[in-house]
């Protein structure tokens, strides 16, 4: 069965999909469960979008959007991935994957802990390793971005995104009030400093500065205020459908963490 090593991601975000895609070119089969709303807002690469529109492709991937876990072979066996929306996990009980990796990025742990799996792992701050999972990788950008932390956890969660070509917490644009978002420009497009954006209930929410519209939450949400809801990069050539260098790095951590900690458990067991 293609189900056997199955390996199981919480999240299909951005950052999320840079850990799917090393487990998918790895040859392992992968099931990604998610929110019945996801927020992300690099949606161009975020294979999260399947929740909304059933299918979603990214580079070399393409996620389906399942009913529930008895489509899961039909679609590992048509080169796809599923995806389940599945918040609570209460699917992994029954599927008993070999691996779950807590892609969430929600700088809190969202109920994921080492009875999960023989192998747990989790991105960013929020877990402990050696407590709530096997391990954790740090997301902070610098030297340490991706390094496996088997003891402790990862950096404690600043509030303040990378800089940019001199441009840090004014790259992210929050929500001014809770309400429904509603577009003004789209993913991709270039906006100039003070042009509307996008409104929630009305107030405008305009660019802080001449750049590329990298990230745009989903019009239609109902948004609390304060949460993320766009992303303009300085650098207007980036490629918005693809996966970033962070996401990428933190794929491959992912990877490395459960090649290690499998090794780890076979060599354990021999002794």
């Amino acid at each position: 069965m293609r189900m056997n090593g199955l390996i199981l991601i919480r999240g299909g975000g951005d950052l999320a999909t840079g850990v799917i895609q090393k487990f998918y070119r790895a040859g392992c089969p992968v099931l990604v469960l998610e929110s019945p709303a996801p927020t992300a807002i690099r949606r161009g690469a975020a294979l999260c979008e399947a929740v909304y529109d059933g299918v979603k492709t990214v580079e070399d991937m393409t996620a389906r959007r399942i009913p529930d876990i008895r489509a899961i072979e039909a679609c590992l066996s048509g080169d796809e991935i599923p995806l389940l929306v599945d918040p609570d996990g209460a699917s992994i009980a029954a599927l008993k994957p070999a691996a779950v990796v807590d892609a969430i990025i929600a700088k809190r742990n969202m109920n994921t802990n080492r009875r999960m799996a023989p192998v747990t792992i989790a991105l960013g701050p929020g877990f402990t390793a050696g407590a709530d999972v096997d391990a954790v990788i740090e997301t902070m950008r610098g030297h340490s971005l991706g390094r496996l932390i088997l003891k402790g956890s990862a950096m404690p969660d600043t509030g303040v995104p990378g800089e940019i070509l001199g441009k840090s917490a004014q790259r992210v644009l929050r929500a001014p009030c809770g309400g429904v978002v509603v577009h003004n420009r789209k993913i991709g497009d270039i906006v100039k400093r003070g042009e509307p954006v996008l409104s929630v209930e009305d107030k405008a929410v305009c660019a802080p500065f001449r750049g590329l519209l990298r990230g745009l939450i989903r019009e239609g949400l109902t948004v609390e205020a304060g949460l993320k809801i766009a992303d303009i990069d300085p650098r207007t050539g980036v490629d918005i459908h693809t996966i970033s260098d962070k996401a990428r790095c933190l794929g491959g951590a992912a990877l490395e963490a459960y090649f290690y900690l499998t090794n780890r458990r076979w060599a354990d067991a021999a002794r």
